[in-house]
């Protein structure tokens, strides 16, 4: 039996409902006559397995070719079958054979998109036997699938090696100047610098240039990992193969003609006059392509040129490079024209360029075409990512005037494929959604949430309690409190923190104060975060007194213990203050939880405004031992001695300890003043 439907009609779906990958409801899937809801996974998915791509069948494949052969007369606009069944090319991602003979250990077997590919490669270590099983997949290792697979292999730069060699010396893939690009940059790091310098002069040998986008991007990589001898032998390497190669030459030749006027004022006889010296290839068309990246209408131009005066045939290298090019706001519909041209013809976006084109319409808020690309790639074979996913939608959700329709599009395109969003990312759309002010939006986000069996939680409701907050809207973002604790959550300290920290900003603190005697109340108990936001908000008052009072009472009694910064931020306003006993007391406390003495302060304070007391005080309590170390005490001369002091100084050393008035350094020290 075959199954054979367009992208996006809910073949790999179907698939994953038979094996319960996905659950389908009861009652709709039967295996023997008995509903496979009632069959135990396991024992499932022992009878029924998945191929991962496309056997070979021949009937199929002739009836596919013979139907192609049919329909290609007839071009109807936007048909299913113009765009669908043009090329055999993308019939063959477009078909589903389920065959029950391949192993007699299971009753069915399925196939379908690279996904599958990418599963098997993750799910065990590499090896021959996981090359074996690849092999026997049938899988169609073409420019689309591979830079999928090696795109979702970048962060594990072994097994996307494994991946590359294989198909390179096993199945003779040829890589294409992206391909090798993209392995550049999984390779350009400390553990695979050795296999980076090899690629790189393979890539010479076949006449592939790095192209300069990957250039800067290793290079960043090489800075980051403090390889700097890399990349200063790479900027070398790439300049002098720039120098060097002849097709350079010729590139920059076309470049300027194309630039110099506009296409009909004999442009065209001058490009077809011009001495190539090799045979016109997608390596070639691409590099023009970048070059020309600066004047895109000028790059579609020579991209139909070359094919009209040459009948050299767009593949998916030289469409995805077009495309690059013209994903931008004036150009949009020339960008979906040669998109549509694209699948028309068999081929597809593949993932690297679907991030790089995203992400330039994800800045420059074209969030309308950045879900359309999306919704189309998701009816593709090379489905982005859930992460990709959760940054289109926060993207959506934190805009100015944020489009929730966009939202649920989105959300709707990645749920019809079976997957499920995760709570994360319905978290990180209502978070964006609060912080940007739109309140009612934030409430249907968190109804949706619901509606997926998400309950709403200290994260979700915090979300709010901050937005609401950042809006001044106190009142509303006090009531939050209530509404948690009817609906059953309890909240946290993190969540009162925000509350707090909210009226403090907005110079409630009284507010804040009596928030934190309710949240004590309810048994939550505060901590070092909201002690800092408590201490800076009375700073920011000038009530120096409070925040000492604030901090010692939760040390003593709440068991709080303080930042480190909490304390030299309160000691260094009190000393400011000559408030010198409440910052010694502040000292001690630091002693008593192992910070390291605040000296500074305390020096610089007591060598222009203590006396002889205060100092031996603070000597006593900055030290961990019994008594303070010499040069402390030198310390100490030394700056009274600065300050013009030499009496206070003098009366110090009378009343140190009997080994510091005896210790040669002091001796020395006071012997040469």
């Amino acid at each position: 039996m075959g199954v054979i439907g367009p992208s996006g009609s809910g073949k790999s779906t179907l698939l994953r409902a038979l094996n319960r990958l996905w659950e389908p409801p009861s009652g709709t899937v039967f295996l023997d006559g008995k509903d496979i809801t009632e069959i135990d996974v396991l024992e499932l998915r022992f009878k029924v397995g998945m191929l991962f791509q496309l056997p070979f069948c021949s009937k199929i494949a002739a009836a596919i070719n013979l139907t192609k052969r049919l329909l290609s007369p007839i071009r109807l606009a936007n048909s299913l079958y113009s765009t669908q069944l043009a090329r055999s090319h993308s019939l063959q991602n477009q078909v589903i054979y389920v065959s029950p003979f391949l192993n007699l250990k299971q009753k069915l077997f399925f196939s379908s998109n690279p996904q599958q590919t990418l599963d098997l490669i993750l799910s065990e270590n590499w090896s021959t036997k996981l090359e074996k099983r690849l092999l026997n997949s049938k899988s169609e290792f073409n420019h689309e699938s591979v830079m999928y697979v090696l795109k979702k292999l970048s962060n594990d730069p072994q097994k996307a090696s494994n991946f590359f060699n294989w198909i390179v010396k096993n199945l003779g893939f040829q890589p294409s100047s992206s391909i090798y690009s993209l392995m550049l940059r999984v390779y350009a790091n400390k553990d695979s610098i050795k296999q980076f310098w090899i690629t790189v002069h393979k890539m010479k040998e076949e006449g592939f240039f790095i192209d300069d986008q990957a250039y800067l991007l290793i290079i960043r990589d090489f800075k980051k990992s403090s390889l700097t001898n890399e990349a200063a032998i790479l900027t070398k390497f790439y300049n002098a193969m720039v120098k060097d190669n002849a097709v350079n030459d010729v590139v920059k030749e076309f470049v300027n003609v194309v630039i110099e006027s506009d296409w009909g004022d004999g442009v065209d006889e001058r490009l077809k006059r011009m001495n190539f010296g090799f045979e016109l290839s997608g390596n070639f068309v691409l590099r023009v392509l970048k070059d020309l990246r600066k004047y895109p209408l000028k790059a579609l131009g020579f991209f139909n040129w070359v094919r009209e005066n040459f009948e050299f045939e767009h593949d998916t290298v030289t469409y995805n490079g077009m495309l690059r090019v013209l994903g931008r706001e004036d150009l949009i519909q020339e960008f979906w024209n040669v998109f549509d041209e694209m699948k028309t013809n068999g081929y597809e976006m593949d993932l690297d360029t679907y991030l790089k084109v995203t992400r330039f319409f994800q800045k420059r808020k074209m969030l309308e075409e950045a879900v359309e690309l999306y919704e189309r790639m998701m009816d593709s074979p090379y489905t982005p990512s859930v992460q990709d996913c959760g940054v289109l939608l926060r993207t959506i959700a934190g805009s100015n005037s944020p489009n929730l329709d966009l939202v649920f599009r989105v959300v709707n395109k990645f749920e019809s494929k079976g997957n499920s969003l995760s709570k994360n990312v319905y978290d990180g759309i209502h978070r964006s959604l609060t912080s940007v002010g739109q309140f009612e939006e934030a409430e249907k986000m968190m109804s949706a949430m619901k509606d997926a069996g998400y309950a709403p939680d200290n994260i979700t409701y915090s979300q709010l309690i901050f937005g609401l907050c950042k809006a001044r809207k106190l009142e509303e973002a006090s009531k939050v409190i209530d509404v948690m604790e009817q609906n059953g959550c309890t909240p946290d300290v993190k969540t009162w923190t925000i509350l707090i920290q909210g009226h403090c900003s907005a110079n409630e603190v009284d507010k804040a104060v009596i928030f934190l005697a309710d949240m004590v109340e309810k048994g939550c108990e505060a901590d070092a975060d909201l002690l800092d936001v408590l201490i800076n908000a009375f700073l920011g008052q000038n009530k120096s007194i409070g925040a000492y009072q604030m901090l010692t009472e939760m040390v003593k009694s709440g068991g709080v213990k303080p930042w480190q910064a909490t304390y030299k931020n309160l000691i260094q306003r009190l000393l400011l203050e000559r408030k010198f006993d409440e910052s010694l007391e502040l000292l001690r406390l630091m002693k008593k939880h192992d910070y390291p003495p605040f000296s500074e302060a305390f020096v610089g304070y007591v060598s222009k405004f203590g006396t002889v007391d205060d100092a031996l005080m603070f000597l006593k309590a900055s030290s961990f031992k019994e008594s303070p170390a010499v040069s402390a005490y030198q310390n100490m001369f030394q700056r009274l001695f600065d300050e013009g002091r030499e009496s206070e100084a003098k009366d110090l050393l009378f009343k140190s300890p009997p080994h510091i008035r005896k210790h040669k350094f002091i001796s020395i020290f006071f012997g040469s003043v």
